[in-house]
């Protein structure tokens, strides 16, 4: 069963749904006790991320994630989810981060025609041979909205990049059985339903 932590920063229905979809079962959850016995855990959000560290804290979430992590289980970070993944974020001042994904978060640098934030479809370049993007076209596009990106300090923790401008940005991580998305998945049709059922079947063959 994939636990999805409902941290009130993000409508979890579509994320549900699309579980759904590809028959996944899950539930939604804000239980510290549900969190660390979850076979295999997902995290989404929106919006700033000392708001969503804070939302963390006060459920008593924080250390229950990183225990989940410490076992082996696999656990997923979509949009805000991911970037809480990281060490630390520059956004809004100084915050700490789960410190599940050695890293920093940014925010995007600006580039000539266009926008920050990042919202539409765009296409991403799988790398080191990143499990959620095995079985998916290397011409899919994906639904993002963002205005921050994670430098991994280790380059073997980037599972996805984005050309944005000039620059190759971090869209993707994986580090043993712990993954980010930046990019929407519950949003982005077939090929993000694809990278949730690549994730549940890792879940499944663990069980």
């Amino acid at each position: 069963m994939i636990a999805v932590i409902d941290s009130g920063l993000s409508n979890i229905g579509s994320v549900l749904t699309a579980l759904q979809r590809i028959g996944a079962k899950a539930e939604p959850t804000r239980d510290p006790a549900e969190v660390a016995a979850a076979a295999s855990l997902l995290l989404p959000g929106v919006g700033a991320f000392g708001d969503g560290m804070t939302a963390l804290r006060q459920q008593g979430l924080v250390e229950p994630i990183r225990a989940h992590a410490a076992a082996g289980k696999p656990i997923l970070g979509i949009c805000l989810g991911m970037q809480l993944l990281a060490s630390a974020s520059e956004e809004f001042g100084e915050h700490q981060g789960l410190g599940l994904i050695p890293g920093r978060v940014r925010r995007l640098r600006p580039q000539a025609g266009l926008r920050v934030p990042n919202i539409g479809w765009c296409g991403l370049q799988a790398r080191n041979d990143a499990q959620l993007f095995a079985d998916i076209p290397a011409d899919a596009c994906f639904y993002f909205v963002h205005s921050y990106v994670i430098d991994c300090d280790t380059a073997e923790d980037c599972a996805g990049t984005l050309t944005f401008g000039d620059d190759e940005e971090t869209v993707a991580v994986q580090r043993g059985r712990i993954f980010g998305a930046q990019f929407h998945p519950e949003k982005s049709q077939d090929a993000g339903l694809a990278v949730l059922d690549a994730f549940r079947r890792i879940g499944e063959r663990l069980q």
